[in-house]
């Protein structure tokens, strides 16, 4: 376990109340998830359902790349993002995010040096990570520096709302791309999309691992704009173009050690366009009617319910069917109207 008792560099404390996080986003006309194994990319999908799945790896590279742009240190870089050719060690990753050099290291011990690392590895004190370094490194570090960082953050894979309908005409699109300079006719590539996909993921914030990691209540504040930003962001390219935000929410508790569990359980599509012919979030109507119920069921154990909606959301709670107007009303008439804190990512 990593001696914590050194100050966090934000100046906040280690976080002490477990949260709750639903996030919810969809996927227009793209690919969520493509599948590396499969041909062509295929988007992953559920055989027995056919909802769309997107895995917690893909979230947490989002959010992970936000951080980089936002100027905060990761140690699990995106490749496709770098301007360095090698794809470097994990010894020279761990100088890179705490710019310790080997002299330091040898003086400083391995939990000093632990420390360090997670006090610049933004990533590592949200998800965790393998610090498998080579042995002439482990012999700088010292002992003390732990092999594992379980990461307090985790979230479930996710499955689409709805049943998913692949693009008709994605077997017929192609591009033609050069292979070498001696070939101009090029190879054919396949374009693999899903008419649409609203997707809801589930996570949590559990204070008892954030105790190894550092992770602070400005670390878990700044996933209320970060996810938003990061979906956002994070899909400005061909492939993953046709991303939005919908609706986030993070429910903080008062007492140690406890959660509702699955609050993703409580969103329902509802209305009159069935599931396999939604094409924009015009076509949804979002019923939490369960959510509510879990809400209201435990709102003694809630501290406080972080909110960011998009306006374009329809959601339906009990007899009213409305914009983000009708959510907050529900939400505060299930846990109190001075429990419900709204955000704006982008103030």
């Amino acid at each position: 376990m990593t001696d914590t008792t050194a100050a966090h560099p934000d100046g906040t404390d280690v976080v002490d109340n477990r949260s709750e996080i639903v996030f919810l986003y969809d996927a227009e006309d793209t690919n969520p998830n493509g599948n590396p194994l499969s041909a062509n990319d295929k988007p992953r999908i559920d055989e027995t359902t056919g909802a769309a799945v997107v895995t917690d790896v893909r979230l947490k590279r989002y959010l992970r790349d936000q951080l980089d742009d936002d100027d905060f240190g990761i140690y699990v870089k995106n490749p496709s993002k770098s301007t360095i050719e090698d794809v470097p060690g994990r010894d020279e990753l761990f100088t890179r995010v705490t710019g310790l050099e080997e002299d330091e290291l040898e003086e400083m011990g391995g939990n000093e040096a632990a420390v360090s690392f997670l006090q610049h590895a933004t990533d590592v004190r949200y998800f965790g990570a393998t610090c498998s370094f080579s042995s002439e490194f482990q012999d700088q570090i010292g002992e003390g520096f732990p092999g594992q960082f379980i990461g307090p953050v985790q979230f479930s894979h996710a499955r689409s709302l709805n049943t998913v309908v692949q693009k008709s005409e994605s077997k017929q699109l192609s591009t033609v791309v050069s292979s070498s300079e001696e070939n101009e006719q090029g190879t054919f590539a396949t374009d693999n999309r899903l008419q649409y996909a609203l997707i809801p993921f589930h996570g949590v914030v559990n204070e008892v691992a954030a105790e190894d990691t550092l992770l602070s209540e400005t670390d878990v504040d700044r996933l209320d704009t970060a996810l938003w930003r990061a979906v956002k962001n994070q899909t400005l390219t061909r492939s993953k173009m046709g991303h939005q935000p919908r609706l986030y929410l993070r429910v903080e508790y008062t007492t140690d050690e406890f959660h509702i569990g699955t609050l993703d359980d409580g969103l329902e599509l509802t209305g009159d366009v069935p599931d396999t012919e939604l094409r924009n979030i015009t076509d949804v109507t979002l019923n939490i009617d369960g959510l509510l119920a879990d809400l209201e069921a435990y709102s003694d154990h809630i501290e406080t319910v972080h909110l960011t909606t998009d306006r374009h959301l329809t959601v339906e709670a009990g007899d009213e069917t409305g914009g983000p107007d009708v959510l907050v009303e529900a939400l505060e008439a299930a846990v109190g109207a001075d429990t419900v804190t709204e955000h704006d990512p982008y103030a």
